[in-house]
């Protein structure tokens, strides 16, 4: 019998991709949520159709996003976070506050929670790779996810986000927010 490579020392494959799946169901929840609360409050602004329509489109992709998530934790036994309830809340509030502060902070938001995500999803596409085949669907799930991301960070960009006010502020206090977001939901 052959023994079990590990992920990190210590640490079973099967733990680390269960941590994987929670943190990136999580995450996906909690984009699902901030692009919720933006469209609260650009839904109903007739003058603000384009930018409503584009965070629409990146909404439903993040929806895809999160049913496959769903799907994974389903098919393996994997616990949600506990702390859904909390990015429930969090995550609209970040998206109508950033909405309310006007469309390039807005922006500004999704460019920032994405390229974390696109750190994030680099992480584990890597250490998926060093698993071998046996994780290679999931690996390849991630790396699509991972694109996509990257279209929702650019497309923010080009429509402004680097020009919001306080923009290297906002920025940085976001990105800050998702890592914690992200350790915390791989153990709770």
């Amino acid at each position: 019998m052959m023994a079990k490579t590990l992920a990190q020392p210590g640490r079973p494959e099967d733990e680390v991709v269960e941590e994987m799946i929670r943190v990136d169901h999580a995450g996906e929840y909690g984009a699902v949520r901030i692009y919720e609360g933006q469209l609260a409050v650009f839904r109903h602004l007739p003058h603000k159709r384009e930018t409503a329509a584009s965070l629409a489109r990146m909404a439903k992709d993040e929806e895809v996003h999160l049913a496959r998530f769903n799907t994974l934790i389903n098919e393996r036994h994997v616990r949600p976070t506990a702390l859904n309830p909390i990015w429930h809340v969090a995550g609209f509030a970040l998206g109508a506050a950033t909405a309310l502060m006007g469309e390039k902070t807005a922006h500004a938001c999704t460019e920032a929670v994405e390229t974390v995500i696109d750190e994030h999803y680099q992480s584990q596409v890597k250490r998926l790779d060093a698993m071998g085949e046996t994780e290679k669907p999931l690996r390849d799930t991630i790396e699509k996810f991972r694109l996509e991301e990257l279209e929702h960070r650019d497309e923010a960009i080009e429509k402004g986000a680097q020009e919001a006010v306080a923009y290297p502020l906002l920025s940085s206090v976001i990105k800050g927010a998702c890592r914690i977001a992200i350790k915390l939901s791989e153990k709770a």
